[in-house]
């Protein structure tokens, strides 16, 4: 039993604070940690593989379930391998870098599954992850942070330690970032502690990899290839961060909104103009809105950039998108690509009330992606595809896109 005093708050019960208790791993949850069940109870288990059997310390107890931290693996899987990270474990950044890449692909999948009975009630089939065709060193961005520089003291750089909400795990190397960002991280470091002193507060970093090097001011222009066509925008604005899935991203969405008697295309979120002008070959005319107002300049940019001529942008909330709109809902689709928190009931609102006929939902987070399909369902959509795509292997995160139609 431990001798480490237990939280003020602790509730010691099924277990107390810091026991140590022997589990076998049943699944994965979709936040990345193992899953046991002893007697009916949940314990989630980060950093365990289904089929394990472990040793875990538990530190909390909640009304459903309890939370432990691995402390041996007592029978390991066949699936488990070597992190290639030495942080892995400590930084939070990635959760399955001990799981084989075949695998997390299975599990994925299997997770977006699951989620759609026990959000909306309904069984439908997912089709398997695309992957990506880099498992490392995908990343064109990263954020690295640090805490207010203390005189005299090392300042860790990097991201925030796994279950920690402000404590900073010092990041020299990234190995799911390009190599040029892993290239340019020692002299971007080494520059915040050489002009500690100017910080009055903590701050974040900025790489980008772009054209072979790396931009470290937000403000400036930087570009990124996607098949054909070339985008620029602002380093620090809204990218997808693994260009090389993006041709197949953007394909497969192309394949899904586009169609028989499809001829109009609007892009809510449309960003700097990426699935607007990837698509809009196959429409007479394509829309796009987008709340940042540099973003959708650069969206008007990039379409003159890549000879685009049937494209509109305008600048505006999504929630604004439908309120000219003269296009014939009949022969429209819609691309919805969120922010993680997922579209507002005042744009489902609207979106409905125009009624297109097809909807294309992008989303990174499928938990709001579900709660927002359940309103489609509502409204007379039915679902006709789920395809998941692995844009950040290494850990629990995905992109989502669920095609809709009206019934």
């Amino acid at each position: 039993m431990s001798t480490v005093s237990p939280p003020k708050k602790f509730k010691a019960d099924p277990y107390q604070f810091h026991e140590i208790i022997e589990l076998e791993i049943l699944s994965l949850s979709n936040l990345g940690a193992g899953i046991a069940k002893p007697n009916d109870w949940v314990v989630f288990v980060p950093f365990t593989l289904p089929g394990e059997k472990v040793t875990a310390r538990v530190w909390r107890n909640e009304g459903n379930c309890s939370h432990a931290d691995l402390v041996e693996i007592i029978e390991r899987s066949p699936d488990r391998v070597e992190p290639k990270c030495h942080l892995f474990g400590n930084c939070g950044g990635c959760q399955y870098q001990h799981l084989s890449y075949p695998k997390q692909l299975e599990w994925k999948t299997r997770q977006v599954a699951e989620i759609l009975p026990r959000m909306i009630g309904v069984e439908a089939p997912v089709e398997p992850v695309i992957p990506s065709p880099m498992e490392w060193a995908y990343r064109s961005k990263i954020t690295p942070h640090f805490q207010k520089p203390q005189h005299g003291k090392p300042n860790p750089i990097g991201f925030l330690q796994h279950n920690r909400r402000s404590l900073i795990l010092d990041v020299s190397q990234c190995p799911i970032a390009m190599d040029e960002i892993n290239a340019d991280l020692p002299r971007a470091r080494q520059e915040v502690r050489d002009n500690a002193s100017s910080y009055k507060r903590g701050s974040t970093l900025l790489l980008r990899a772009t054209a072979g090097r790396v931009e470290t001011n937000h403000r400036n222009p930087v570009s990124e290839q996607v098949g054909d066509l070339k985008f620029n925008f602002l380093a620090g604005d809204f990218f997808q961060n693994n260009p090389f899935i993006l041709p197949a991203f953007t394909a497969y969405a192309a394949e899904q909104a586009a169609g028989e008697g499809q001829r109009f295309l609007l892009d809510a979120y449309c960003g700097s103009g990426l699935f607007a002008l990837s698509l809009a070959k196959h429409f007479e005319k394509v829309i796009g809105i987008e709340l940042s107002e540099t973003s959708a300049d650069w969206a008007r940019r990039n379409a003159l950039t890549n000879g685009i001529e049937n494209t509109e942008f305008i600048a505006a909330s999504a929630e604004q998108l439908f309120a000219d709109i003269k296009l014939r809902a009949k022969e429209t689709s819609v691309i919805v690509d969120p922010p993680r928190k997922g579209c507002s009931e005042d744009f489902l609102t609207q979106l409905f009330h125009y009624g297109p006929s097809k909807v294309v939902y992008i989303s990174c987070n499928p938990s709001t992606q579900m709660r927002d399909l359940k309103s489609f369902l509502e409204h007379g959509y039915q679902i006709d595809k789920i395809q998941p795509f692995d844009l950040f292997p290494q850990t629990r995160h995905l992109e989502c896109v669920v095609t809709l139609s009206r019934v």
